[in-house]
């Protein structure tokens, strides 16, 4: 008898042991998984920049573009937030940096933990492209954070995302990138609202992009 359940102990160990190896080795693949996300969206953003038809860049600077400068990708920027609907928000015009104004509306506030802190951040629905197929489930999340004016663009990035079927929003800050005002100034972009500030710093995406970074 205590043969049996000396086996049986053993046996609960083994199976201990073997979930948590196997709950590691999906961790590794996950992680893995999204690093290589975070490549492929590196080299389609640089994609862009080199093609004329795409590229927000002067000729001048384009034909020398070898590449934006990135921070290195880190899977702890990658966050599932909480995403509390907003259904009865009214709609306003956000200013730009030209005369132009877009028509938003705040789709919702997402909720997480980055860096140990807790953030939120409104998404807004750009309703002036609601009416277009490609932007039907479009979400748009413009940032300010600890970085700004130092290592990234002083008025704030941008990140792309899509509407969740649930109430659970993926941000991976890894994706944020540049109003492209920033290397052109015949574009017309957002201004981040103040109440998108993150108090950290997001060391993730894009850096900034000056006139001495310029190639």
């Amino acid at each position: 008898m205590k043969y049996i359940s000396l086996m049986l102990f053993f046996l609960v160990i083994a199976c201990g042991q073997g979930k948590k190896y196997h709950d590691e080795q999906a961790q590794a693949e996950y992680k893995s998984e999204i690093l290589k996300a975070i490549l492929d969206f590196q080299k389609e953003l640089n994609a862009s920049f080199r093609d004329p038809k795409t590229s927000p860049l002067l000729d001048r600077h384009r034909k020398q573009f070898e590449g934006l400068e990135f921070f290195k990708p880190d899977t702890a920027y990658v966050v599932r937030a909480f995403f509390q609907r907003t259904p009865d928000a009214k709609p306003f015009q956000m200013p730009t940096t030209t005369d132009r104004k877009t028509l938003e509306v705040v789709y919702g506030i997402a909720h997480f933990s980055l860096n140990g802190s807790e953030h939120q951040l409104e998404v807004y629905q750009s309703l002036d492209l609601t009416d277009q197929e490609e932007f039907e489930d479009y979400l748009f999340l413009p940032f300010l954070d600890e970085t700004n004016g130092e290592e990234t663009y002083g008025g704030g990035r941008y990140i792309d995302l899509s509407i969740p079927e649930g109430d659970t929003l993926v941000i991976d800050f890894n994706r944020a990138y540049n109003p492209y005002c920033v290397y052109n100034k015949k574009y017309s972009c957002p201004l981040v609202p103040r109440q998108n500030y993150l108090r950290t710093n997001v060391r993730a995406g894009v850096k900034d992009f000056s006139v001495e970074k310029k190639p």
